[in-house]
């Protein structure tokens, strides 16, 4: 490779650096879970956890480790091919299946990850005499699934229905021939809900479809854990809901799309990322099914979760911490800038919580955060704990 390259590179992450935006990753020795063993220097820290998408809990679940062993026994380690050539088995179709029932769906297609079927999502669908009209806060996985599409494309300004039945107004007006809304349910990093039901409202009056990434609620948000459309009262009123199991639902790996049977069927014959992608391992997808069937009871699991978030939120609240309001088990801390994220992390890692700073392009310049996610792992004495860590490091910090 070309030494003008490398040293391209080279000046290029010493500027993250020194910005305060290079990113680390440490190595936890053990499973996921609300405590984990961080591995330092040949030796093992103990963590309270709190920057994990666990939120029931499942990652390490028996009942789920135990599912995905005997599938292994039954069905091997990997598939080594694509689904249209020899790569379904029947237990792909189950829990395609299962993810359709559950969420009250005709079908269900399994992705490599929910970034995969996001970025699927879009393109067999639209053409370019067809519109997307996007929240300016969607995952970046929409954002690069709309790219790939060559459907027109216009923004909202987040929650803001006064733009989006600005936007549908003027796509229709552009000649539009599908509309489709595209939006978060929870949006991950600043952890509200998306206006569901006026969203709804404003496609049911322009005649525009509504399309969810419904990640960060699956499992443990609405009744039964079926997400915000079920907690927003609009569950025959969502057209395409992407999903994922590497949070909720066991915390593996994969991710999916549920509609109405055409679209699926189209989906099958043209997105891309599921053509083209190993299908997934059988240990994975029997877990996954495994954790469909325990979040979907799992009342218990949600009422200690959202304990755990109002807890929690209302100790850091009380003691001067800024944070974005909401009702979801995401509390983002928010900090300024993305040296004092860095710092408030490390000051808590030297505490015992273990967190991560999120700062730019995660998330807009001068908006670095703290989030902090809450899990039914964790324990009342987890939080206390948690709360005091985050007081004293904010006090030394001077945010508090």
């Amino acid at each position: 490779m070309q030494d003008a390259f490398i040293e391209k590179l080279e000046t290029t992450l010493a500027e993250l650096k020194a910005g305060g935006l290079f990113k680390t990753e440490r190595l936890i020795a053990g499973p996921q879970g609300g405590h984990v063993d961080v591995a330092l220097n040949g030796e093992k820290r103990p963590f309270v956890n709190l920057c994990a998408n666990n939120y029931l809990g499942l990652a390490n679940h028996p009942e789920i480790v135990a599912a995905a062993k005997a599938a292994m026994d039954d069905f091997g380690f990997g598939m080594a091919s694509v689904r249209f050539i020899c790569g379904t088995q029947t237990l792909h179709r189950d829990l395609e299946q299962r993810v359709a029932k559950y969420l009250r769906t005709d079908d269900a297609i399994l992705f490599a990850a929910c970034f995969d079927a996001n970025g699927g999502l879009f393109e067999p669908l639209l053409g370019e005499d067809d519109a997307i009209v996007s929240d300016a806060l969607n995952h970046a996985s929409i954002i690069d699934g709309i790219r790939l599409c060559k459907a027109k494309r216009y923004r909202f300004a987040n929650g803001d229905m006064d733009e989006l039945d600005d936007r549908l107004k003027q796509a229709r007006s552009d000649g539009a021939r599908t509309i489709l809304i595209a939006t978060d349910g929870v949006f991950s990093m600043d952890g509200h809900f998306a206006k569901l039901g006026a969203i709804c409202d404003l496609a049911e009056r322009h005649g525009a479809m509504v399309m969810i990434d419904d990640c960060h609620a699956t499992g443990h948000l609405g009744d039964g854990g079926r997400g915000t459309p079920a907690l927003t009262g609009v569950e025959d009123r969502v057209d395409i809901i992407s999903g994922t199991f590497g949070k909720t639902l066991g915390g593996g790996i994969g991710g999916f799309i549920a509609a109405r049977q055409p679209v699926i069927d189209l989906y099958r014959q043209k997105a891309r990322p599921y053509l083209f992608s190993n299908s997934l391992p059988p240990p994975t997808v029997a877990g996954a099914l495994k954790a469909i069937d325990i979040a979907e009871k799992a009342d218990d699991r949600r009422a200690l979760l959202a304990s755990h978030a109002k807890r929690f939120r209302a100790a850091l609240t009380d003691a001067g911490f800024d944070l974005i309001a909401g009702d979801t088990p995401i509390v983002p801390v928010m900090v300024g800038d993305a040296e004092r994220a860095q710092q408030m992390a490390s000051a808590l890692d030297a505490r015992g919580v273990y967190v991560a700073g999120f700062f730019y392009p995660v998330v807009p310049l001068g908006k670095a955060r703290i989030r902090t996610q809450m899990s039914a792992a964790l324990t009342d004495a987890d939080i206390t704990f948690a709360a005091d860590a985050f007081i004293d490091a904010g006090k030394e910090l001077g945010l508090i």
